[in-house]
């Protein structure tokens, strides 16, 4: 029989707690079939996003904003509901880090109920008409923008990303299946609870956001192989769960697997931004996806600039591998070896390598980068545009973070995550990414002669 989350109090009407309680009995009084279960979830799915396709802006917002009012007003139920994941965590030996991502602080709460208001404010995408061009025939032809349809999430551990995937997916006019970790199984049933009654208060159909509520493995195999209900997948989550997703899916998958991004400091860069940007870059953040993890330097300013760098980066407890020619400059640093160039350390670690030209960099990141984000440091012109059109990346930078790649600073009002494909979306994936276009044609009666 499949794992089913266990009955708490996730909501403040009576009636509606019943009927929880009523829904889980069902669940828990047979022998449960997963692939029958995510069979009814898909089907669910594919007839509310005929729905929610074709709801207008006004109604979408109005349904994130009550979503936001659940959830503000339901405090309570969600601390008591994550304290059930929290001591489950810490009696199966979870680390520090993974119960301090699994806890819905009161922080953590007002961020997710701010982001749903940022979402209801973001423009819409859906049914925008652009390139609308008259053609020699007479006929206008253009694109529309219009929702994926059904979107399938796999994440882990952070319950605030059920409520960033169902409002962003529910802005672009998409439903969603939603598969968190087991070890959030509460929270994000409680989370549900409220987008749920979001959806019902302004008449939209609750199954347009649905959370899986068994913690059986075997449902996101079902999942990833029902093409016939599911458009897209988004795992997030780590290397290996999202291996494995690409592997085995049979549904189109938006993906990044590593983040090994580099910043090229060339031999006309200017000291105080290369020294300043390398930095923020690197130590900003250690475990995130746009951190820099391998710091290029054109040799002949490596004299000059790696001094000052290592001893700010040993200042802030980073351990620095080195190339040989690094190691001549910077004889106390580790030696680095093949594996460091593609390693993602998520960690106080950073690789160093110098190079004879940005030639010699931009074929370094192309063969060892994972396409995600790089930076070049240079007053050149002429290098950056070069810098810009050969490096094969997701995001390509010129003398700033790489610590900016992400979806909120690029103005997409939040993500739902990296791509680094290259059909389709690419880069943050926000509103836009969550949707995709058809070509319209009008005409007044024309016919081809």
């Amino acid at each position: 029989m499949a794992a089913i989350v266990s009955r708490c109090a996730l909501y403040h009407d009576p009636a509606q707690q019943e009927r929880y309680n009523a829904r889980i009995s069902d669940l828990e009084g047979q022998e449960m079939n997963v692939e029958q279960y995510m069979t009814e979830l898909g089907q669910q799915a594919r007839d509310a996003s005929r729905l929610v396709a074709r709801a207008d802006s006004g109604l979408k917002n109005r349904a994130l904003l009550a979503m936001a009012e659940a959830i503000d007003s339901s405090r309570d139920a969600l601390a008591a509901a994550n304290q059930l994941d929290l001591d489950a965590a810490r009696a199966n030996g979870l680390d520090d880090a993974m119960v301090d991502r699994l806890a819905l602080k009161p922080a953590t709460i007002d961020t997710m109920v701010e982001g749903l208001r940022q979402v209801a404010g973001l423009p819409d995408p859906v049914g925008a008409i652009t390139d609308l061009n008259y053609r020699p025939s007479g006929i206008q032809v253009g694109k529309m923008r219009v929702p994926l349809g059904v979107i399938g999430i796999i994440y882990e551990s952070r319950p605030n990303v059920t409520v960033e995937a169902a409002s962003l997916c529910l802005k672009s006019g998409n439903a969603t299946i939603l598969r968190g970790g087991s070890e959030a199984i509460h929270s994000n049933q409680a989370v549900a609870a409220c987008i749920r009654q979001g959806l019902r208060e302004t008449g939209l159909p609750e199954t347009a956001v649905q959370v899986v509520e068994t913690t059986d493995r075997a449902a996101v195999g079902a999942l990833i192989t029902m093409p016939e209900f599911v458009d897209v997948i988004v795992p997030r989550g780590g290397k290996g769960l999202i291996e494995r997703i690409s592997r085995d899916a049979k549904v189109t998958v938006i993906k990044h697997l590593d983040g090994i991004c580099h910043i090229y400091i060339d031999d006309q860069a200017d000291k105080t931004k290369a020294i300043n940007v390398a930095i923020n870059a690197k130590t900003h953040r250690y475990g995130t996806c746009n951190t820099m993890e391998t710091l290029l330097v054109n040799s002949a300013v490596a004299a000059e600039i790696l001094p000052e760098l290592a001893e700010r980066y040993q200042g802030l407890g980073v351990e620095l591998r080195g190339c040989a020619q690094t190691l001549e400059v910077l004889p106390q640093i580790v030696a680095a070896t093949d594996v460091d160039w593609s390693t993602e350390y998520l960690a106080p670690i950073l690789a160093i390598k110098l190079v004879d030209d940005m030639a010699e960099a931009i074929a370094h990141i192309n063969r060892y980068g994972s396409h995600h984000t790089d930076c070049i440091i240079t007053e050149n012109y002429t290098k950056s545009r070069a810098f810009l059109l050969e490096v094969d990346s997701s995001s390509v930078m010129v003398n700033t973070s790489t610590r900016f790649a992400d979806g909120f600073e690029y103005g997409l009002g939040a993500e739902i995550g990296i791509s680094t494909d290259k059909i389709h979306a690419r880069g943050p994936v926000g509103l836009n990414g969550l949707t995709s276009e058809k070509y319209v044609v009008l005409g007044d009666g024309h016919i081809r002669q």
